[in-house]
C-alpha cells in the first residue's frame, strides 16, 4: 500500500529499493490491491517483477472489491460513479482481474483476494464466479478480507459440500491492540483450514513505540478517523505498549519487533504483512522472524491486551464445557 503517490507512499526509485532488499531477504510473496495508491502499486509491483524476471520466483497476490471509478486513475479504470466498477459481483470480479492483470503484467495471479464483503452479494455468486476462475487458469487461489466469519465459513461449506475451489485464507486486522477476530474469525479459519493473514500488525504505527502518551499531536491518522477505525489512543492500548516496551528493552529489539514476533506466533497466523516505507523499516520488521519470546514475556503480553470476554468466546470457555459434562472436564476419548 506504500507503492505509489499519496500522503503514505513512496516514490518509483523507493519502492524500487523496498523490493529489492525484500527479495535480497528471500522474500517470496508480495501482496498490493488494485485500489492501492490509484493502481500504481500494482503498476510498480508488475514492472519491477518483470524487470528482475522474477514472475515464477514469487508468490503474486491482489485484491478487488472497492470501487475502481473512485480512484484518482478512474478514466484508466472505470467511468467516475460507476456502481459496476465496484463489489463482489461476477461483473466487477472479472473487469477488476483484466485491470489488475494488464497493471501486474502477467496473465495470472496467485493468490486473488476479495478485498471486503460489499453486504450484497451472495457467496454462492462469489464461490461460483472466484472458482471458475481458478478452473480458468486466470488465478490460482482465492481468499477473503475484511469480511464476517460466517461468511468465509459458509462459502467454504459450500465449495467443500460442490467439490470446487474454495477460499484458502482470511486477511484480517490483528495485532496486539486489535485482537477481536480471536472470538469467531479464527476459529472459523482453522475449522475450514484458511491460513490467517493479519494486516495492520503494528496497528498503524501505533506498536512501534514512536508516539506518546502526554503528547498526540500530529499524529496523523492515528488520531482521529482513520482508515484503521477508532483512534488508537486509549487508555487500554497505552497500557499494552508499556508493556511491549518492556519486553523489547528485555530482549534488546524495537518494539515493532516485538509486535512483529508476537502476532506471528499465534495460532492459525500463516504469515503477517508489513507496509515500509523505506529499506531501513522493512530490514527492521525482517529481523522480527528471529525473535523468540519467552513463555513470561508471551504471557505479560497476552494479558495485558486480553479482551472482555463477549458471548462468542464465552461458548468455548472450559466453564461450558463443565456445565454440559456434568462437572467434569472433557480433554479427551479413550474407547
Amino acid at each position: 500500500m506504500t507503492f505509489g503517490p499519496g500522503d503514505w507512499g513512496v516514490d518509483e526509485a523507493g519502492s524500487r529499493a523496498i523490493f529489492d532488499a525484500y527479495r535480497d531477504a528471500g522474500g517470496n510473496f508480495v501482496d498490493t490491491a488494485d485500489i492501492y495508491t490509484g493502481g500504481v502499486s500494482e503498476e510498480f509491483v508488475g514492472k519491477f517483477i518483470n524487470d528482475t524476471g522474477s514472475r515464477d520466483e514469487i508468490v503474486l497476490a491482489t485484491k478487488f472489491g472497492f470501487n475502481g471509478s473512485r480512484s484518482p486513475l478512474a478514466a484508466n479504470q472505470a467511468r467516475a460513479g460507476n456502481p459496476h466498477a465496484g463489489g463482489a459481483g461476477s461483473k466487477n470480479i472479472h473487469r477488476a482481474l483484466d485491470a489488475s492483470l494488464k497493471r501486474l503484467r502477467t496473465d495470472y495471479i496467485d493468490l486473488y483476494w476479495m478485498h471486503i464483503w460489499d453486504g450484497v452479494t451472495p457467496v454462492e455468486e462469489i464461490v461460483q464466479t472466484l472458482g471458475d476462475l481458478v478452473r480458468a487458469g486466470k488465478i490460482r487461489h482465492y481468499a477473503f478480507s475484511d469480511m464476517p466469519a460466517w461468511l468465509a465459513m459458509k462459502a467454504a461449506t459450500l465449495a467443500t459440500e460442490r467439490r470446487v475451489p474454495g477460499p484458502i485464507a482470511m486477511q484480517v486486522e490483528y495485532s496486539l491492540v486489535a485482537r477481536d477476530v480471536e472470538a469467531e474469525h479464527i476459529p472459523a479459519a482453522q475449522d475450514a483450514g484458511m491460513g490467517v493473514m493479519p494486516w495492520s500488525p503494528l496497528a498503524g504505527g501505533f506498536l512501534t513505540g514512536k508516539y506518546k502518551r502526554d503528547d498526540t499531536s500530529g499524529t496523523g491518522r492515528l488520531s482521529g478517523a482513520n482508515p484503521f477505525g477508532d483512534s488508537k489512543f486509549s487508555d487500554r492500548n497505552w497500557d499494552i505498549l508499556a508493556v511491549l516496551n518492556e519486553v523489547a528493552a528485555e530482549q534488546e529489539r524495537t518494539p515493532a519487533q516485538i509486535a512483529l514476533a508476537w502476532v506471528m506466533a499465534q495460532r492459525g497466523v500463516i504469515s503477517t504483512l508489513v507496509g515500509a516505507r523505506s529499506v531501513s523499516q522493512l530490514s527492521g520488521n525482517i529481523s522480527a522472524t528471529e525473535v523468540t519470546l519467552t513463555d513470561d514475556q508471551m504471557s505479560r503480553l497476552d494479558q495485558v491486551s486480553a479482551l472482555a470476554s463477549g458471548f462468542s468466546a464465552s461458548l468455548t470457555a472450559p466453564m461450558i464445557r463443565r456445565m454440559v459434562y456434568g462437572g467434569h472436564g472433557v480433554t479427551g476419548w479413550a474407547g
